[in-house]
């Protein structure tokens, strides 16, 4: 299992990720709001601006306050790295 860090310690598991996308648009801020109302959001941001939010295959969505330009970085290391 490979672990992604999204920022103050917090680690999600990239076999579950299913999308890392910015906030800022109105089909994700609705997809946030009714993942809080079915009690699915995860919030790590410790109190900053959202920066990005993670879609994970469980129907959950976790909040971060570092920018999707990162993670995409951190996608690239890993996959040159040679393992498979």
């Amino acid at each position: 299992m490979t672990l992604v860090n999204i920022g103050f310690g917090n680690l999600v598991s990239k076999d579950r990720l299913v999308a890392i996308v910015s906030p800022d648009s109105a089909p994700v801020k609705r997809m946030v709001q009714e993942t809080r109302e079915r009690g699915l959001l995860i919030d790590a941001t410790y109190g900053r601006k959202t920066a990005s939010v993670f879609v994970m295959d469980s129907g959950h969505v976790i909040l971060s306050a570092l920018p999707p330009e990162k993670f995409g970085a951190e996608a690239e290391n890993t996959e040159g790295s040679g393992r498979i």
